[in-house]
């Protein structure tokens, strides 16, 4: 079984550098034998930093992209290996160069690795040449271009609200009842098979429902891990799809590691948002406002969201 209670985010070289060093130092520098003084260099304050969490929020993996468009220093420890942590972390550090614009990134695999680079579209090039006494071989991999933001236009902001933490089903639907009833035109629910406990509730139904009638030309985008499972519920969420099809997008991830996605969430072009850890628990935390946090959310759901396949499973439903 694959786990997923790990979690990727963006590190701040100054803030996170204990944790960075951890990872390294512990694969580079105590495993692979590379010279303390050949791991640590000038490109690494300038770099563009991703960390691998575990649900204790320990670091269990890192990755860097340079201003020369190269990946680099991944490290995950022995421990995570084969569970798909390598995976996340290229896949973020690829989504971060797509989001610069960059139609190319190029990586220094060692050996041994190549099979894995090689995996997620990267080729070879050159002769094979030692580096840190490893032998490595140049790779580079042609990006195709993100499709241009459309989820945040420019428009007059509410007050940022603090973030909060929950831990009960009835203090997420509250959560989701005001984020359902705040959002403008764009709602975002990633979730693995609609938690029926939560999103079949009739009040959250009738939520989407008068979002969905009020003639703001809005749209509800949801990604699901499992819409076969969805499909055999009876799912009144989709119901309402049924007889709104113009107002629910449906979309399945194709990925392995957004099909390893552990987390769910919903959130709005209000800048609210609620966020579940692990989306098979009621803990998270959430804001009506916190733009930072919902737009980090909002830009992962429209990263997999492209790369994601119509629900087909809901063609008889008319979906």
């Amino acid at each position: 079984m694959i786990p997923t209670d790990f979690r990727i985010e963006p590190a701040d070289y100054a803030t996170d550098l204990a944790d960075l060093r951890s990872v390294r130092e512990t694969v580079f520098i105590l495993e692979q034998k590379v010279p303390e003084e050949e791991e640590w260099d000038e490109l690494d304050p300038k770099s563009h930093h991703v960390l691998a969490r575990d649900e204790r929020g320990r670091p269990i993996g890192t990755g860097r992209l340079t201003p020369e468009r190269k990946i680099g220093r991944m490290a995950v420890l022995p421990e995570w290996r084969g569970k798909g942590v390598g995976d996340a972390l290229l896949v973020a550090l690829l989504d971060k160069a797509r989001s610069l614009g960059w139609t190319e990134v190029t990586l220094n695999a060692q050996c041994s690795a190549e099979g894995f680079y090689a995996k997620h579209g990267f080729v070879p090039y050159g002769d094979r040449f030692m580096e840190a006494g490893i032998e490595h071989r140049a790779m580079r991999r042609e990006l195709e271009p993100l499709a241009g933001p459309e989820r945040y236009p420019a428009r007059a902001r509410a007050p940022s609200v603090r973030s909060s933490e929950f831990d009960s089903l009835s203090a997420a639907t509250e959560a989701t009842l005001a984020l359902v009833g705040s959002a403008r035109r764009a709602l975002w629910l990633f979730s693995r098979d609609l938690d029926p406990v939560l999103y079949s509730q009739p009040a959250v139904i009738e939520a989407f429902k008068q979002f969905a009638i009020s003639g703001r030309g809005g749209v509800v985008q949801v990604l699901l891990l499992d819409p076969a499972a969805v499909q055999g519920q009876g799912h009144p969420l989709l119901g309402l799809a049924q007889r709104m099809t113009s107002v629910f997008q449906f979309r399945t991830p194709t990925d392995d590691v957004d099909l390893q996605y552990p987390s769910a969430f919903l959130a709005n072009d209000a800048d609210g948002y609620l966020f579940r850890q692990l989306g098979s628990r009621w803990e998270g935390d959430w804001s009506p406002a916190n733009p930072a946090r919902t737009r980090q959310l909002a830009e992962h759901f429209g990263r997999v969201w492209e790369r994601s396949r119509p629900c087909t499973e809901f063609r008889a439903l008319g979906i």
